[in-house]
């Protein structure tokens, strides 16, 4: 699971875990949660997806640890705001995150993925997707183009590796 340290994908990867699963979890900054994870077994990697070389860098570290994958969960994101002017605009950095990690960690993971008699690929998108955003265009372009490449993924891989997308709308955190 990708973007696993903290909310959403803490919440999946203790999941997963208390229903036997061995899991791997990707996080950009340390949280104290991260301890909890640890503590039940979950293989924590601290991974920037800034660049290809740290996507690279983490496809490397995961492929040290497992010789196979039931599945992967794109859960890594960033919520950014479009900025005041041109030279600022996120588009670049949210592409990284939300469109090439994922193509890199499929295509990459894939022989891990046939190793396992049932796989998945889970893409979790936003279900900005569907209106757009005048505040977070490159948010919401970028995570679109996610959801373009499940459909291109679920062609690719299918019948054996099934990948789909989750596409929630605005998640309420209880504390």
């Amino acid at each position: 699971i990708t973007g696993a340290g903290q909310r959403i994908g803490f919440y999946c990867a203790e999941r997963l875990v208390s229903e036997g699963y061995s899991v791997i979890i990707s996080y950009r900054r340390a949280h104290p949660q991260l301890e909890q994870l640890t503590a039940l077994g979950v293989t924590c990697i601290q991974a920037d997806f800034c660049n290809e070389h740290s996507i690279t860098a983490f496809i490397e570290q995961v492929k040290q640890h497992t010789r196979s994958l039931r599945a992967i969960v794109h859960n890594a994101s960033a919520w950014q705001p479009d900025a005041p002017s041109i030279e600022q605009q996120p588009l670049s950095a949210l592409f990284t995150v939300h469109m090439l990690a994922p193509y890199m960690i499929n295509l990459a993971c894939e022989p891990l993925l046939r190793q396992s008699p049932v796989a998945d690929i889970i893409h979790i998108s936003d279900d900005v997707t569907r209106k757009g955003s005048s505040k977070r265009i490159a948010y919401s372009a970028t995570k679109a183009g996610l959801e373009n490449m499940t459909l291109s993924f679920a062609a690719r891989f299918a019948p054996q590796i099934k990948v789909n997308s989750i596409t929630p709308a605005l998640i309420m955190q209880h504390p």
